[in-house]
């Protein structure tokens, strides 16, 4: 299929990918915390009918230099350039922290049609970097809804990594502590994901070094389904943090941090999630 790019700049600011022929369906793209790397991903997702635009939603102009204390309503913003677009049905991809923002948009943004989360958390965790008076300290939320902070779970600051023998440090350790040292604050800071009336693709791996990605897609899926709401959760004993959808190439290795999968188990949930995430995003044919 032929698409067509353009450079968004200003606020808000990425790439947008659309096919060649129009589209009636388009998502809003949000990298995780290595910051902006969305475009192959909006590419591959134009070739298949879509609209997507891949925005930055921290370190830019105007925007907290870290994720901390980042304004839901900012992000919506790549919600108000689709629509400009004519888009008709509005969905949102994230991947780890841009999971955890995009199911926070479809709680308090009614627009948001379609969910499709890559490794998600089911809770708020604390900022990661500076916010914008350049601190990291205090620690606060990552999030903030209507200039006031979204409740956040504390990470545990007693705990330290168990040394590999490939020298990388897998941080999922830490988020499990985390959980368990502050049971009451980890319940509060749950996304509310039943208040959504969006659809759900939960898409994670078991060997997630990250964070605790399953578990949470886990306890994601069941609120919803209490709750009688369309989710689809699709998982992979072998696959790390970062899938691969169908054309993708592998994910860039990393120096120090430990993702977990391979690039065949991670490009094999990425494979058995593309249909569900199709369908989630394009949405009833007319």
């Amino acid at each position: 299929m032929s698409i067509i790019e353009r450079r968004i700049t200003g606020t808000p600011e990425g790439l947008l990918a659309r096919p060649a022929a129009g589209g009636r369906a388009g998502v809003l793209v949000l990298h995780g915390s290595y910051g902006p790397g969305t475009e192959e991903r909006c590419r591959l997702l134009a070739n298949a009918g879509l609209v997507a635009f891949g925005m930055r939603w921290y370190g830019g102009a105007g925007q907290p230099p870290g994720i901390c204390e980042v304004p839901i309503e900012s992000i919506g913003r790549g919600l108000d350039l689709l629509a400009a677009e004519g888009v008709e049905r509005l969905g949102v991809l994230g991947l780890s922290k841009g999971a955890e923002a995009a199911l926070w948009l479809s709680v308090l943004d009614p627009r948001t049609a379609a969910v499709v989360a890559l490794s998600p958390a089911a809770v708020t965790w604390p900022n990661l970097g500076p916010g914008t008076d350049g601190r990291s300290r205090p620690v606060r939320s990552s999030w903030t809804w209507q200039g006031e902070p979204l409740p956040f779970a504390p990470l545990d600051e007693t705990w330290e990594p168990v040394a590999r023998q490939d020298g990388l440090v897998s941080l999922r350790g830490r988020y499990e502590s985390s959980r368990d040292r502050y049971p009451e604050a980890y319940r509060a800071a749950a996304i509310p994901v039943e208040r959504s009336a969006a659809r759900f693709v939960l898409v994670a791996g078991a060997d997630d070094l990250t964070w605790p990605s399953l578990a949470s897609a886990r306890a994601l899926t069941a609120r919803r389904q209490a709750a009688g709401l369309p989710t689809d959760l699709i998982t992979h004993d072998a696959a790390g943090h970062r899938p691969r959808f169908p054309g993708e190439s592998p994910a860039t290795a990393s120096t120090h941090l430990a993702y977990g999968g391979t690039d065949a188990a991670d490009a094999s949930l990425g494979a058995a999630a593309w249909p569900h995430v199709l369908d989630a995003l394009t949405g009833p044919r007319r």
